[in-house]
């Protein structure tokens, strides 16, 4: 891997479940969106360096050094800078921690500024806008703080930096620690020194304390912690709802046209989330999530879209924005127009992600749910099993009856059935195990007796590297000759040497994939631990740490050639692949299959 052409993110998120924002090593807020997730960007740099606006914290010279890092076991990020002159330090948070018997998590940026050596000189600009680049807000001084107006709320920036610094953007001497609160909506007014710190120490103490109650194993713990503490920020709490990603139209490769807005729910991603919450021992994120698709499922009784927005709603639009895109990259698109597709695995993927909260004895409060959402989404999956569907690769132009799809009607069916027991509710018994029994004809319609192999679709000879989950989800048995030759097909046709995958190498609407698609190579370091080849499957998990960037935060893609990042950033479904197949790894590593 040539790490001199190398293209990586140079940033990292901070975020309190109401927000995220992402911090460039140069400490520019290259991205935020306010007042939730899926708004129009405040600061949008990251795809329009115009008309995107900026909000940066800079020495008065070009010649610097910045090295960029989390303080331990948190979502708190410091981006420290080295001149001539001196040094100084940009500690930059989402306040969030316990008050009250809640979790206060304000629209609220801080920024604390402090000298480290001698006293060198610093800049600060700010430039808000809004609309996708449409509105500059016209900026208005106060005694102590700007306010910026002309948006859907009041935008405002306190601090005890000269304002006539900030609005001329002239350098000052830094010679004691600054402070900067940015408030959407409701105005910060307290002791700016004294409440700053204040919030900085809760809510580094509530991030460790989050740490320290999760259940994570010794294999390549620092980096699951991280994956983890990413993850969690990707949860908008107020309705449970979790992201796919916090950004927009960052593209699957240069020049590709695959640009796609992820900063919604989708079904598919979020039951992979789980799994990785339950895997280390962190329950609210589900119990949050269930209420989220309750909701949802009460307005949608016939069909579940694949996605919806953060607060339940189902319209998410695409239209092309008129921006330059990342690196140029066009076109910039705003919505997602998978939500109309047909995608039927979600049904399967909700009764997983249900599972728990019905049969699982430490949700005591839980156990009395009743099953009448299990029935609708069985009616349903009975109603759409011969229907094809456009896939979890979401194909736009053509539809089949994938084998992926079938996997989750089974597996679906098989969490209603195991519920029915636990309810004794005969007839839902009866109905998940009949459903069952037809989800697997299916999937081995998809098996390919010439190549001995499991493939994407009923009569498509094309292999897919989702169907490594045929493995990892126990539908093969692991020490069978079939599960050992469809691992061997998998890897002959998707893997490359360094152990990534690519989705699929056949056309799709878009032409060929260039790049590999990283959850799945995290799936077949899985599939590796399951079928034994443990040596392997470390080897592997070690090489795909290479491919982080310097926060150890993973993008969507990456190119084999020379292990570039592409794909919006950071990706949950790779923090997601990462946490899964270090616990399966981690499992293995405890109890040998041998003992």
């Amino acid at each position: 891997m040539n790490q001199n052409n190398r293209h990586t993110y140079k940033m990292g998120i901070i975020g309190n479940c109401s927000y995220m924002a992402h911090v460039d090593t140069n400490a520019n807020i290259a991205w935020l969106c306010w007042p939730d997730f899926d708004s129009s960007f405040v600061f949008g740099g990251l795809i329009d360096k115009n008309k995107g606006g900026h909000y940066k914290i800079s020495p008065d010279t070009d010649s610097f050094v910045s090295n960029q890092y989390y303080i331990e076991n948190t979502n708190v990020l410091c981006t420290e800078f080295e001149t001539e002159d001196g040094a100084f330090r940009v500690t930059d948070f989402a306040p969030r921690f316990s008050l009250y018997d809640r979790y206060y998590k304000p629209l609220m940026l801080v920024r604390k500024i402090e000298p480290l050596k001698n006293s060198p000189a610093v800049r600060v600009s700010i430039k808000p806008m809004g609309d996708y680049g449409q509105i500059t807000p016209k900026a208005e001084r106060g005694s102590s703080h700007l306010s910026f107006t002309g948006l859907e709320s009041n935008l405002r920036l306190t601090t005890n930096i000269p304002l006539s610094y900030i609005l001329s953007e002239k350098s000052f001497i830094l010679d004691e620690p600054k402070y900067l609160v940015l408030t959407w909506g409701v105005p910060f007014e307290a002791s700016l020194e004294t409440v700053s710190e204040d919030f900085l120490k809760k809510t580094v103490d509530y991030w460790r304390n989050w740490v320290k109650h999760a259940k994570i194993g010794n294999f390549h713990q620092k980096v699951v912690i991280r994956s983890a503490l990413a993850l969690k920020i990707h949860q908008f709490q107020d309705t449970g709802a979790i992201l796919a990603a916090g950004t927009m139209s960052l593209p699957e490769f240069h020049n590709s046209g695959r640009n796609w807005d992820y900063r919604y729910c989708w079904m598919r991603d979020t039951y992979y989330t789980l799994t990785a919450f339950n895997n280390i021992g962190h329950f609210e994120e589900m119990e949050k999530y269930s209420e989220y698709i309750e909701n949802i499922a009460l307005k949608e009784k016939d069909q579940l879209q694949p996605l919806y927005k953060i607060n339940g709603d189902s319209r998410i639009d695409e239209k092309i924005l008129d921006l330059e895109g990342y690196l140029g990259n066009t076109p910039v698109r705003l919505g997602n127009q998978a939500y109309t597709h047909i995608q039927n695995d979600v049904y399967g993927q909700i009764l997983l992600s249900l599972l728990p909260l019905y049969i699982d004895r430490r949700y005591a409060g839980e156990q009395a749910k009743s099953t009448k959402l299990i029935y609708q989404l069985l009616d349903i999956i009975e109603k759409k099993m011969a229907e094809p569907d456009a896939g979890l690769w979401e194909f736009r132009d053509f539809q089949q009856n994938h084998s992926y799809t079938y996997l989750f009607h089974w597996a679906g069916c098989s969490a209603a059935y195991k519920i029915a027991l636990h309810y004794e509710d005969l007839e839902l018994e009866q109905k998940a195990n009949k459903l069952m029994k037809e989800s697997v004809q299916w999937i081995e319609k998809c098996f390919d007796k010439d190549q001995g192999a499991y493939t994407q679709a009923v009569g498509n000879p094309n292999m897919d590297a989702s169907l490594l989950q045929l493995i990892t989800m126990d539908y093969l048995d692991p020490t069978s000759d079939i599960t050992k030759n469809h691992l061997k097909k998998l890897e002959q046709e998707l893997r490359t040497p360094e152990g990534l995958f690519y989705r699929y190498l056949h056309a799709d609407d878009f032409g060929k994939p260039e790049v590999t698609f990283l959850v799945c190579s995290f799936w077949y370091v899985e599939a590796l631990a399951c079928v034994g080849r443990l040596d392997e499957a470390i080897s592997f998990f070690d090489k795909l740490m290479e491919y982080s960037n310097h926060l150890g935060l993973f993008s969507e893609d990456v190119d084999s050639k020379d292990g570039s990042q592409w794909g919006n950033f950071p990706q949950a479904y790779s923090h997601v692949g990462l946490i899964n197949a270090a616990f399966r790894i981690d499992k293995k590593l405890d109890k040998p299959d041998f003992l």
